[in-house]
Formats: structure tokens, sequence, C-alpha cells
């Protein structure tokens, strides 16, 4: 029985001669990560090229797709509906760059400042709108913009009661219904973006600072030569992802105007929702999502080259 068993081993018919058996400790780290890139390549990967190869096609729903090449591409550039959600969009990614993100970075300078107490509870309450549903927010803010009712308007009657100075419709009036989800934006991402600024601020040295004030600094030189420049990748991170953030915008319009009145609310992200649920032209939907990428991907690149000198070393 020995004999067999010692010829069994050197035939090499044993568990121990297998190819998993010799390399189950090197496959082991790949079988339990393999869930998460399964879940990626199913959910993820997968949509992200079917989508693509949908752009170059016509046809709606499940039915049949007819070969179109790049004419969902070109039919974009003159489709007035699209030019108009990009130009609503780019209303609000402005507002996010050059008014949000300016007063988060004048709160985290307040916050930072030697003068400011209990920075922790600040913090949680500016904080605590970006963990808020954005649907709750919606209904928040449906009663805050409401014409008649609204708390904005009255606020305003109350400033300059029987001047006329209102009421308005923030979200009937197509001259200013952007300014209302840049308002409603503002209120939602400036303690996020306040975050960001505080961590650039808390990573710069003091001794800058009493460098710069031996040498006869001001307070507002310091900030100009000192703050500004060091907090130069802060400056990048937060405006690439204010651009993005802003061109995603879907559900505050979606639930609040439906991008009326006249589209003048219409979206990026809300007409490829129409184009692609509401009127299942999926391919052309496809189109207007990787004309969307191309966009974010040519201003992130001019972000990332107004920004390249932020090496200070």
């Amino acid at each position: 029985m020995a004999t067999q068993t010692s010829a069994r081993g050197a035939s090499g018919s044993g568990p121990s001669s297998s190819w998993y058996w010799r390399n189950q400790r090197r496959l082991a780290p790949y079988l339990f990560i393999s869930p998460f890139f399964i879940l990626f390549i199913v959910f993820g990967l997968y949509p992200i090229l079917y989508s693509f190869w949908l752009s170059f096609y016509k046809g709606f729903g499940f039915e049949e797709k007819t070969f179109f090449g790049l004419g969902n591409y070109a039919y974009l550039l003159g489709d007035e509906r699209y030019i108009k959600s990009v130009r609503n969009t780019t209303q609000y990614a402005l507002g996010s760059l050059f008014i949000l993100s300016p007063l988060a970075l004048l709160l985290a300078l307040a916050i930072n400042s030697r003068y400011v107490k209990w920075k922790g509870l600040y913090k949680t309450a500016f904080f605590f709108p970006v963990i808020t549903s954005a649907v709750v927010i919606t209904i928040i803010f449906s009663r805050v913009l409401d014409k008649q009712y609204g708390i904005l308007n009255l606020g305003l009657d109350y400033l300059k009661p029987g001047a006329g100075f209102g009421p308005f419709g923030w979200l009937e009036d197509p001259q200013i219904v952007m300014i209302s989800f840049i308002v409603m934006g503002i209120w939602t991402y400036t303690g996020i973006n306040m975050l960001y600024w505080l961590a650039g601020l808390t990573g710069i040295s003091k001794d800058f600072y009493e460098a710069a004030e031996v040498d006869g600094a001001n307070k507002v030189q310091s900030f100009r030569f000192i703050t500004l420049p060091l907090l130069r990748p802060v400056t990048l991170f937060v405006a690439i992802q204010a651009i993005v953030g802003s061109y995603g915008l879907f559900a505050q319009p979606l639930l609040l105007t439906e991008g009326g009145p006249s589209d003048a609310s219409l979206t990026v992200t809300l007409y490829l929702y129409q184009q692609g649920f509401v009127y299942f032209n999926v391919g052309y939907a496809s189109a207007i999502a990787y004309s969307m990428v191309l966009l974010l991907l040519v201003l992130s690149i001019i972000n990332i080259v107004v920004f390249q000198g932020y090496n200070t070393d």
C-alpha cells in the first residue's frame, strides 16, 4: 500500500501536484478583490462602452438600430434645445466658480482665524446641507422661492416695504430662474468647498506669515503673496470639482421646473434624461453624454494648464 501511495505521488496525480494547489497563495488576493472588478465591468465599464457604441446608431427604445456614424454628434450642433441646455448649465457653473467658491474661501479664512472659537461647530453647521437629500433641498427651496409666500420674497419686501421691489417669480421668470438654482447651489455646496479651502489653509506653515510680518507685510499682502500662491493646488481641485458638479445638475431642475419655463432651466443632464428615458432616443442621448464628457475634459485641461505653475518648491 505504501508503495502504491508513493508511486501515485511520484507520478504527479496527488492534490499537491495540481496547478491550483501550487498557486493558491498567489491567487487568493485576486479572488478576494475579484467581486469589485466583476461588478465594475458589469455595471460600470460595459454601460460606458455600450453607450459609446450606441452614440453612432439611430433608433428608439429596443428596436433595431441603424448605423448613423457621426450623425448624432452633427445634429447636436444645430439642436437649439441642446445649445440652450449647455448655455444654462454653463451659467450655473460660472456661478459656482465665481460666486460660490470665493464665498467658501471667505468663510474658510474667517473660521481659520484665531478670533473664531468653536470652529468644529461652524464646520458641522456649514457642512450639514451637503449630506441632505437633493429631494429634501428641492422641497425646502420650493417654499423659499415661492412667488406669493416664499421666504425670499417676504424678506425682500421687508427690507424695502412698498418700494415695488418684487415679488419675483424665481421659478417662473425665464430671466432669473437660473439665478434661483445658483442660490440653491450656494446654500448646498458652500460648506463642502469651505472644508476644501480649510484643508489647504491648515497646510500652510505659520512660519511664512511670521517671516512676512517681520519684513513689514500687512494682512492683504500676506494673503496675496503667501496664501493665494500656496492655495493653487486646492484652487485647481475646487475649480475642477465645481465645473464637473455643475454640469451634473439634474434633480433640482427636474423636480422644481422640469426644465421650464421655456427651457430656461433646462440642463444638459436633464435634456439627456428626456431624450433617453422620455423619448427613448437612446442613440442621441448617448451622443449628448459623450459630448458632455468631451466638454468637461477640455475644461479640466484648461484648468490644469492655468494652474500648472502651482509647485512652490
